[in-house]
């Protein structure tokens, strides 16, 4: 499920034509969809309808597509795959400037636990002890009445993590039964603080990039789960090059890793 703003075309085509275009990965079926809120530009709307009978993959929220309302989108995705996606063992929430690699990530967890037998799964960059933003002048300003404690559950990076089927459906649930303070908290933070309710633990994952850009480096993008912050015409180079190489070794992928942390 990738989270997208209504003016992102080009974005989303660019998923299309590289990761998100996959359809089955070592076996096991793989879809990907767009979720977008409404947006003010009527002109941009009609698009967006030509856009979804074309392709097919579009999925819009009824709010207004705002940075405020990124929760509200959030709400609306856990919403529509816990209706609609029964069949899914997994769902991976992605932004769409974040080249994600549905192979890395199945070789994680068929390298990890048994897929089938995962149960809570809430998989990513994990942030730790995260303190609220308390300054009004800021776009992630969250005051003592929306969020009274001086720190936040656990949480994982809202640029792309993964749920289990179980632990979607305890954090839907959850989020369906909180009450929504104004303004609400960021998007991943609300997850989190979900997931905290229902008892749902977040898990760290290296493999996720939940930040900076990271360099490209063929073996260390081979191994990666996620790569935040990049660029269409990046993605559109980087993911031909990765499928035009041999599978790098197990030695050059940690070398490779390494440098690009370092970096």
């Amino acid at each position: 499920m990738v989270t997208s703003a209504p003016a992102n075309q080009r974005a989303r085509q660019a998923i299309r034509d590289t990761w998100g275009g996959e359809v089955e990965v070592t076996g096991l079926r793989v879809m990907t969809l767009f979720i977008v809120g409404v947006p003010s530009d009527p002109a941009l709307g009609k698009l967006l309808i030509v856009e979804a009978r074309e392709r097919g993959d579009l999925i819009q929220g009824r709010f207004l597509d705002t940075y405020s309302n990124l929760t509200l989108k959030s709400l609306s995705m856990l919403g529509w795959v816990r209706r609609f996606c029964p069949q899914a063992h997994f769902m991976a929430k992605v932004d769409d400037d974040v080249l994600f690699n549905p192979s890395a990530l199945l070789h994680f967890l068929n390298k990890s636990r048994n897929p089938y037998e995962h149960g809570d799964l809430y998989l990513g960059r994990v942030h730790i002890r995260v303190a609220p933003n308390r300054d009004p002048d800021s776009k992630h300003y969250l005051p003592a009445g929306a969020y009274s404690p001086s720190v936040f559950p656990d949480y994982c990076s809202g640029t792309a993590y993964v749920l289990s089927r179980s632990a979607l459906l305890k954090i839907s649930l959850a989020a369906t039964a909180s009450a929504l303070s104004t303004p609400l908290p960021p998007e991943d933070v609300f997850v989190g603080i979900c997931a905290r309710a229902a008892g749902v633990l977040p898990s760290h994952c290296p493999l996720f990039s939940g930040g900076p850009a990271v360099p490209y480096g063929r073996c260390c993008y081979q191994a990666m789960v996620s790569v935040h912050k990049v660029a269409p015409r990046d993605m559109l180079r980087y993911w031909a090059d990765l499928q035009a190489s041999p599978a790098c070794s197990w030695l050059s992928i940690r070398a490779s890793l390494g440098l690009c942390k370092v970096r």
